[in-house]
């Protein structure tokens, strides 16, 4: 089914994370060289923790994380409260459960819960790179969210890869680069993980591996 990305009521994490900066200068790192890097194994990392929220569910599950939503036309992101400008962000995304018109992966300059970036793909085959503005969601360069066979359906895993570099956005999935859009309202901010539902609830979504590399 082809999604199309309208103005939806958004729902973001209220958990508060400290926001940190990577120390030392970015400048001196060389191109591919590893930023930040999270397995998950350890529940006291860092990253958001809301267990017992009644329209969503954000925590560390027996070495995963795990971002259930129960709500509709909603969102929630995580991440562990690390300020970035340019970024290449890499994760291992598993859907375990609920509709397949949905939307998980990665997002990058998050200024505040209501402005953000995001590069996502769907259960069903679709992906779109967008940001959220004062709280309205959008597709950059793309009137609805296209198919791509590169996609893996169903409940398995998928490889994201997400670049924030200057202007550009580009996302990649299974080693295939999907799209690469620019936009200039956002220079810098969090990085971290979303997952989101249309017209039905129960997006279910397990996250592993994420790394931040120099792009």
């Amino acid at each position: 089914m082809r999604i199309i990305i309208l103005c939806v009521l958004l729902i973001l994490s209220s958990t508060s994370c400290q926001v940190l900066s990577v120390p030392g200068s970015l400048t001196n790192v060389a191109s591919g060289e590893m930023l930040y890097r999270e397995d998950f194994s350890n529940p006291s990392s860092g990253w958001n923790r809301a267990p017992d929220e009644t329209d969503g569910f954000l925590d560390y599950v027996s070495g995963i994380y795990r971002i259930y939503v129960g709500k509709v036309y909603a969102m929630l992101w995580a991440g562990p409260g690390l300020n970035f400008k340019d970024v290449h962000v890499e994760v291992d995304i598993t859907k375990a459960d609920g509709p397949q018109n949905d939307n998980f992966g990665i997002v990058c300059r998050v200024v505040d819960q209501n402005n953000f970036y995001f590069l996502v793909i769907s259960d069903d085959g679709y992906y779109g790179i967008g940001k959220v503005k004062n709280g309205v969601q959008q597709l950059i360069g793309m009137e609805a969210m296209p198919p791509s066979e590169s996609i893996h359906q169903g409940k398995v895993t998928n490889h994201l890869e997400g670049e924030c570099v200057g202007e550009n956005l580009t996302l990649y999935v299974n080693g295939n680069r999907l799209s690469s859009v620019r936009d200039s309202e956002f220079s810098k901010g969090q990085v971290g993980i979303v997952a989101g539902t249309f017209g039905e609830p129960g997006t279910d979504v397990y996250f592993d591996n994420f790394m931040v590399l120099k792009p």
